[in-house]
Order: C-alpha cells, then structure tokens, then sequence
C-alpha cells in the first residue's frame, strides 16, 4: 500500500512538471507568433550597443511598412557591451510613456551607437526625453520592473537557444506554420511572401 502511494506521489509530481514544463513552453512559443489581429509579423531580439542591429533596424522597419506588418522588439543585451542593458532598461521607460516612444529612443540609440558610452548614456537619454517633453527621473527603476522586463526578453531569448544579435523571425498566426529565421536584411521579403502563402 506505502508503494502505490508513493508511486501515486511520484506521477502526480511528474504530471504537475509536466504540465509546468508546457505553460513554459506555451510562454516561449506566443513570442514566436504575430500580435493578435495580425497574420504575419517580424520577431526582433535586440541588442542596442549590436553594431549589426543598428544597421538592420530601419531595414526591418522598411519592410514592416512596405508589407504593413507589426515588428515584436526583444531586447537581448549581450554581457560583452558595457551599456546595452541600461539602454534596454531605459527604452522600456520610453515604453511606459508609448510604445512608439520607446521605439524612437531605441532607433534614435541605434543612430548615435558610435557616440554613446556607460558614462554619457543617461545624458544621451535625458537629452531624448527633454526633446521630447518628456520627465526622466535620475532613478527610473527604484522597484526594478523595467529591469524584470528586459530579464524576462532576455530569458526567453536563452530559451530559444539565440545566441546572437539581432535575431529575426518571421512568423504567422497559422497554427502550422514555423517561423523562417532571416539572418540578412535582403531576405525579409522573401521570407515575408513565404510565411503569407
């Protein structure tokens, strides 16, 4: 009798990890579907300090436009750049004033990556936020959410097995389909026409 409820214990236990392990793996996945309402979208891990991220940034912007579908930005800070996870954190401010808003800071980063330094960044963002009327509290994340939330795209990213910047999927609402990774700017149309059909 000690043994079948022992053996109970154990199945229940390995039904509530695996039931644990797939809402994980559901989290995972909805980063690689398209927002609701959209058919197709372009999945972005991002790093802001990334070099090959500034160049690819307005090409991924280019064809959003030209093929009218919504961009999903990660932001995955690379340990090897000294500023790119407090550029992340404070994009994510910029997020909480309008999603809009944080993806100008982020363009206009990926713009001045050359100028940009540990020491200067937080200047570089108050300028930001003055020309855009905009308060910038010298602690902008005293509780650490913003933080959280940069953690979480990052965790994701380790998740998804990325371990380069920028990432970039094409994705479709269609239950069956996969996502295309496009690792050059000149194949997101073709990826883009292939994820529609």
């Amino acid at each position: 009798m000690k043994k079948l409820r022992f053996g109970l214990k154990l199945l229940v236990a390995g039904l509530m990890l695996v039931t644990l392990m797939s809402a994980a793996d559901a989290q995972d996945s909805a980063a690689l579907h398209p927002p609701k309402g959209a058919k197709v979208a372009i999945v972005v891990f991002e790093d802001l300090q990334c070099p090959r991220c500034a160049v690819m940034a307005p090409q991924v912007e280019e064809a959003s436009r030209n093929f009218k579908v919504p961009v999903m930005r990660h932001d995955y800070p690379l340990p090897m750049h000294s500023w790119s996870y407090d550029a992340a954190v404070l994009a994510r401010y910029f997020d909480n004033q309008s999603k809009d808003l944080g993806n100008e800071f982020r363009d206009t980063v990926f713009k001045n990556q050359n100028d940009i330094t540990r020491g200067n960044l937080h200047d570089f963002a108050q300028k930001f936020a003055n020309d855009h009327k905009v308060d910038l509290p010298f602690v902008i994340d005293p509780q650490g959410k913003l933080a959280d939330e940069v953690n979480a795209d990052k965790n994701l990213g380790n998740k998804m097995g990325i371990n380069h910047t920028p990432t970039i999927y094409v994705v479709s609402s269609k239950p069956s389909a996969q996502p295309v990774e496009v690792n050059d700017a000149t194949q997101l149309a073709q990826a883009i026409e292939q994820v529609r059909q």
